[in-house]
């Protein structure tokens, strides 16, 4: 329906939106209201301080600066103006008085005695001027607040045509008053009609701002400190390392609670590690036990085909429960120490020469890292198996970068598609294609190792390979 719109020219029809027209005018004028807040709350999200520290300060120092300048100011205007009143009230008093002087006196004794008088107790410089008209009114300044007061007073006081300047000199006040047959000109000092508190406005404001932010910086301080040891213990136990020794719970009774909380839970953590690791070791031995008696039986049996696929099924079932053994114990009771990532890796090209294999090792400076060395190795050996299971060619290189340790696992095999990057972690996953065509395993080494690396707060993914095929790339915190 068309709506009807009155104009000079009378009534005008406006013709009817079309479907969707009028919620999609709304919606762009809901963005156009919209786009300068969200512009400034992004700023302000780039700018503000992102540590609870700072951000504590500045949520107890702004508001109380704040409300102290705006008490502060408020209190001090209105003493400034009073006190300017009344001295600006006094002034016009005494030069009030000294023209009803001037008028009398009617001799050029009297006119000394005026200036003299004038000079010596009250403070100001008369002069007597040709009669001339008044200067024009000049421009005020900003703050006019002795202008504006001095003005009144005379007005109210005086009743003759003025003309003040409270700019040019700014020590010194002039005062021209248009008299019958003269000018009456007075100078007189600032102070006489002007009380300024600036600076002890501004040495209030900067003491006592000075004072809370040094009481707010050594409260929070001591308020922050039992969280950050905190956190750092938090971190120290998620990869893996000793908490220290002098980590107790201190601070507000909310930290220390949460301080507690986060002992018992490493108790219970490390005691439930402690039961599945003694579980394990009771079922690696019994298992490895009847493992074991299989084998001297097959040793006494005659040779033949079945004896040795009997023999390869045994070898495979040991392979595995060691792989099962290996992704159920994890890396714990492992310590960390300080290991040369350099004598690993060539370690580890020594063992895949002993079975006919070679890898191609770079590894720039021989970092040192703090790590768990067996875990390491072992994250780092189902990553070299990997690639020799399924690549010809494998390459590892290893440097620093930043603060992290970047360990590069390539080979020149089929690679992998990009959609099966991730579900290859997960324990047990197998692939059915050409990657995974006639070779044995678990399916738990990648997710062995990335277990390792994300127990030492790292992390581990898979890229394109430079050779070809596929990239395992291994980041741990140096």
């Amino acid at each position: 329906m068309a709506d009807i719109i009155q104009t000079a020219e009378g009534p005008v029809k406006e013709p009817a939106p079309r479907d969707g027209e009028s919620g999609l005018k709304g919606t762009l004028a809901s963005a156009i209201r919209l786009r300068p807040f969200k512009w400034f709350t992004s700023y302000l999200h780039d700018i503000l301080p992102k540590g609870l520290y700072t951000r504590s300060l500045l949520i107890i120092v702004i508001p109380m600066v704040i409300l102290q300048s705006v008490v502060a100011y408020v209190f001090m205007e209105r003493h400034w103006e009073l006190v300017t009143r009344r001295l600006s009230g006094a002034l016009a008093s005494d030069i009030s008085a000294l023209i009803d002087f001037y008028e009398s006196a009617q001799t050029e004794e009297g006119y000394e005695t005026l200036r003299r008088v004038a000079f010596e107790k009250l403070d100001l410089t008369v002069a007597i001027l040709p009669q001339e008209s008044l200067p024009p009114a000049g421009p005020r300044p900003f703050f006019s607040l002795l202008d504006r007061t001095l003005s009144r007073e005379l007005t109210s006081k005086v009743r003759r045509p003025f003309w003040i300047d409270t700019v040019g000199r700014s020590n010194i006040v002039e005062i021209r008053i248009l008299l019958d047959d003269v000018v009456f000109r007075v100078f007189a000092k600032r102070k006489r009609a002007y009380a300024s508190n600036s600076h002890i406005f501004l040495v209030w404001m900067i003491g006592t701002s000075a004072v809370l932010l040094l009481v707010a910086i050594l409260f929070l301080r001591n308020q922050i400190v039992p969280i950050q040891r905190l956190a750092d213990a938090a971190e120290s136990f998620g990869k893996g390392q000793p908490v220290p020794e002098t980590f107790k719970p201190r601070g507000a009774r909310e930290v220390r609670r949460a301080a507690h909380a986060f002992i018992e839970m490493r108790r219970r953590i490390e005691r439930q590690i402690e039961q599945r690791t003694a579980m394990l070791s009771g079922v690696s031995h019994d298992l490895r036990t009847v493992l074991t008696r299989f084998k001297l039986q097959l040793a006494l049996l005659p040779d033949s085909e079945e004896v040795q696929a009997l023999r390869a099924d045994v070898d495979e079932m040991q392979q595995m429960l060691q792989e099962y053994m290996d992704f159920a114990r994890g890396d714990a009771g492992e310590v960390t120490a300080p290991t040369e990532i350099g004598a690993v890796l060539s370690s580890l090209k020594e063992e895949a020469q002993r079975v006919g294999r070679d890898i191609t090792l770079h590894c720039e400076g021989s970092p040192i890292v703090n790590l768990k060395p067996q875990a390491f190795k072992r994250c780092v050996s189902n990553l070299v198996q990997n690639a020799l299971r399924f690549g010809s060619t494998v390459e590892v290189r290893a440097y620093r970068q930043d603060n992290w340790l970047i360990v590069r696992v390539e080979d020149n095999g089929p690679g992998l598609p990009e959609e099966e990057r991730e579900a290859v972690f997960r324990p047990f996953y197998r692939l059915d294609d050409a990657r995974n065509q006639d070779h044995g395993g678990t399916g738990l080494g990648l997710a062995i190792a990335r277990d390792v690396a994300r127990s030492h707060g790292g992390d581990l993914r898979l890229d394109d390979s430079s050779l070809g095929g596929l990239a395992a790339i291994l980041r741990i915190p140096a």
